[in-house]
């Protein structure tokens, strides 16, 4: 069984949603990016959704373009990126994690070598953020070759056609959206569409995991309630790292802080 499916699994017993917060690999520098990952992963973490550093972040709001600019800045990229992987794998063998990443950067290094180099340090998924269903086959083959699994996107407004689809070729969990957009908190969240999930698991797709605009406990309770298996916060954990840059111990308190009270928040009884 792969890691995602030993993490939901146990979850299911223990009556739990998983909740997976996202950062830069690189923001706001190399040290201190592996801290705060180490940091979400004590805090409670159940898995790890990581982006690599991209000029042109397309799918991102502003918070996290910024985190890009800042992971850039500080000389961080694909190996420096791997390499915080690699090192965090060594203390934690169990944790799934993901990257986000843009088909630029995959084709840049080649689609063998990209998906080689991540399985290598224990990457558990790649999502290619701007390459759709419809364009995924190369990427898709190349992730299977090596061993990684391809997380697809399911939109809120997507036919049903379409949610069978990435039911059908989804490893690891499916990437739910709450709403359509770039990511980011400004907007707040949509309960995403009980039919929505249902249609999702009907075709046997992995575990859902919702996100875009997840920012509270109480959005996480509606991601559940609505029947996703978990929830995944981004632009919140990074504008915490953005407003503590001048202080790591206060930026790592308030994000062990946030993780706590995100992941109580999908513990029965929650709410």
């Amino acid at each position: 069984m792969s890691r995602y499916g030993k993490v939901f699994a146990g979850l299911r017993e223990r009556g739990e949603g998983a909740f997976v917060p996202f950062v830069t690999l690189g923001d706001p520098d190399i040290e201190t990016s592996e801290r705060i990952i180490r940091t979400l992963l004590d805090a409670g973490a159940d898995a790890l959704e990581l982006g690599l550093p991209f000029s042109d972040p397309v799918a991102d709001g502003p918070t996290i373009q910024a985190a890009n600019i800042r992971a850039l800045a500080a000389g961080a990229g694909l190996t420096a990126g791997l390499n915080i992987i690699r090192r965090v794998r060594a203390d934690y063998p169990d944790v799934p994690v993901g990257l986000l990443v843009y088909a630029n950067l995959v084709e840049s290094f080649g689609l063998d070598e990209f998906y080689g180099g991540v399985a290598a340090v224990g990457a558990d998924s790649v999502l290619v953020a701007d390459v759709p269903l419809r364009e995924g086959a190369r990427f898709q083959a190349a992730a299977a070759r090596h061993g990684v699994a391809p997380i697809f996107i399911a939109p809120p407004d997507a036919s049903e056609e379409r949610l069978r689809g990435v039911a059908r070729e989804s490893r690891g969990y499916v990437y739910l959206l709450a709403r359509a957009g770039v990511t980011g908190t400004e907007g707040g969240t949509a309960r995403p569409a009980d039919a929505v999930v249902r249609t999702l698991r009907d075709a046997g797709a992995p575990p859902t995991l919702l996100g875009f605009g997840i920012a509270s406990p109480e959005h996480v309770r509606a991601a559940l309630d609505a029947g996703a298996d978990g929830a995944i916060s981004g632009s919140a954990v990074v504008r915490i790292i953005e407003q503590h840059q001048g202080d790591e111990a206060a930026m790592l308190a308030h994000l062990r802080d946030f993780v706590q009270e995100m992941k109580a928040a999908t513990r029965p009884g929650a709410g």
